[in-house]
């Protein structure tokens, strides 16, 4: 396809992006997501991060397969997700579940720094060599359990978590700057909802859910596969 048809798919990719929102209102207490995050999201070439026999269908809203049963997410989530965080330019945000680097590539338009951990050898590898090809440079890519976070790159800003554990992982808790925010799926696979933590300066954690999703589980097997719960 030509870069002309992949910029018209995009556009009417973020249009249906808009319109859900405004469908949702009552669910996630606005009509609008932040423009700044908008505005990303209409210039990141997502039909880079799937298969390229999938190409034709990036800019469709609802998840694809990108291998090894997990999807890359849907972008409505996506683009919910990255604005719950409220990422500002000075963060470092910690994203776990890599998968093909699509997120971490919105995100680092909008932090300092974004250091994503994938379970998944050859997804993180990929994810890598791809994010270096777009020029990114403020992303790093680490292979590992994303339920015990990055010790070395702690505290952060901000979390983004892009599978479900059934309880929020200890370790990321501890992982959040006072002041800091978590974008996390939770429970179990049937009853999953997307919620936002809010680490206070004093430590106290509050939790509001925002709507029931479907992702991957967070455990051994790893990460990806977001979209709204029917």
């Amino acid at each position: 396809m030509e870069k002309q048809q992949f910029d018209s798919l995009r556009q009417q990719m973020i249009a249906e992006v808009v319109a859900e929102t405004v469908f949702l209102t009552s669910q996630l207490g606005k009509a609008a997501l932040n423009a700044r995050v908008i505005e990303v999201m209409s210039k990141i070439p997502r039909h880079e991060f799937v298969p390229l026999e999938l190409q034709p269908y990036a800019y469709l809203n609802r998840p694809l397969p990108i291998g090894y049963d997990k999807t890359i997410s849907q972008p409505f989530i996506v683009a919910l997700m990255t604005d719950l965080l409220e990422p500002q330019p000075g963060d470092s945000v910690l994203e776990v579940g890599a998968g093909v680097g699509y997120q971490a590539a919105i995100l680092s338009e909008l932090v300092k720094h974004v250091y994503g951990i994938e379970l998944i050898d050859e997804l993180a590898r990929n994810a890598r060599r791809r994010l270096q090809r777009l020029g990114y440079h403020n992303i790093e890519v680490h292979i590992g359990n994303g339920y015990y976070g990055w010790p070395d790159h702690a505290p952060f800003d901000k979390i983004m978590v892009t599978a479900a554990p059934d309880l929020i992982p200890p370790p990321l808790i501890a992982q959040l700057k006072p002041g800091g925010k978590m974008v996390i799926p939770t429970g179990i696979p049937d009853n999953q909802q997307l919620v936002l933590v809010e680490k206070a300066e004093s430590g106290k954690l509050v939790t509001t859910e925002i709507l029931p999703v479907r992702f991957s589980p967070l455990d051994e097997s790893g990460d990806t596969a977001g979209t709204l719960s029917s």
